[in-house]
């Protein structure tokens, strides 16, 4: 069953000015992404510069989150990181604040081989009831989960999907038709999102559904209405949107197009920097005849 509905963002964590978390205004985001489409929320991942942050700032911020959008949205807390045992502990925490699920990001750094991966992501479920996205995101972490180690830890009853960013849509696809029938793969980048849905995904943890979340949301539901046209024609106008939003690293893209449209969260923090020149002349470029989505509200 699908717990977290077919379009997730994957959210900014906004900053003060003097590089504070800014909790009123992630609230805010927060409803905001709601009222545009955005299904379930995944708070505290690699678009919210996790990786800088406390896990008393990342614990404050699930329950702020949480108590914002209510019982009606679930949040996917990124407490998964490459120590099993911190991992389970941080995880425990962030459900005791309010968190719904967790995301299971696979280890960087120390590069666990496949039996290292499995035998961590089972550590971690059997130590917590919630549900567990896994996250497979090669291009950040250095490690590949392959296949069969996906398909082997989709039978474990409280592991339900998996957001797959290695565009290997070979190894997506096998994903989707050998894995448990109720393990649900969503697409971990926005440019795959149709072609996996064509395989028979569910939808995708979206970066750009900060701006775009009810255009996406209505291509998901075209593919899945048979309005395979009308899916292509959406996809083809957000596509440089969805590249834009990667041309340096992320979220410096999407913090710089939410201030252009009016709803700046703050800046980045070391060793993330703001989006240089070239890279702003890019975005402009795709924001010029964007539809926006996400309400903007008024006196910011």
């Amino acid at each position: 069953m699908n717990q977290f509905g077919r379009l997730l963002t994957a959210m900014a964590t906004p900053f003060t000015e003097d590089g504070s978390v800014d909790y009123a205004r992630a609230r805010q985001l927060a409803q905001a992404l709601v009222a545009s489409g955005t299904e379930a929320l995944v708070v505290a991942g690699s678009t919210g510069e996790a990786a800088t942050m406390s896990m008393d700032e990342k614990l404050q911020l699930f329950a702020e989150v949480k108590d914002a959008v209510g019982n009606a949205t679930p949040i996917i807390a990124g407490t998964c990181s490459n120590n099993t045992a911190e991992s389970i502990r941080f995880s425990r925490e962030a459900l005791a604040v309010g968190a719904d699920a967790i995301l299971g990001t696979v280890p960087w750094y120390n590069k666990p081989p496949q039996e290292g991966l499995e035998q961590h992501f089972r550590a971690i479920a059997d130590a917590v009831s919630a549900p567990i996205l896994l996250y497979n995101v090669p291009s950040r972490t250095a490690t590949n989960m392959l296949p069969d180690t996906t398909i082997r830890l989709s039978e474990v009853d409280n592991i339900v999907g998996i957001k797959e960013a290695s565009s290997n849509l070979d190894a997506i696809n096998r994903i989707i038709h050998e894995s448990h029938d109720d393990f649900l793969v969503w697409s971990g980048n926005d440019a795959d999102t149709l072609p996996i849905l064509a395989l028979g995904g569910e939808g995708v943890v979206s970066v750009a559904s900060h701006l775009v979340g009810r255009q996406i949301a209505e291509m998901i539901d075209c593919v899945i209405e048979g309005q395979r046209d009308r899916a292509a024609e959406l996809h083809a106008r957000l596509t440089p949107y969805f590249t834009a939003l990667f041309v340096t690293t992320s979220p410096a893209p999407l913090k710089y197009s939410l201030a252009k449209v009016g709803f700046p969260c703050g800046g980045l923090r070391l060793p993330l920097v703001e989006c240089d020149p070239k890279s702003a002349t890019i975005m402009d470029s795709a924001l010029q005849g964007l539809t926006i989505d996400l309400p903007v509200p008024t006196g910011v």
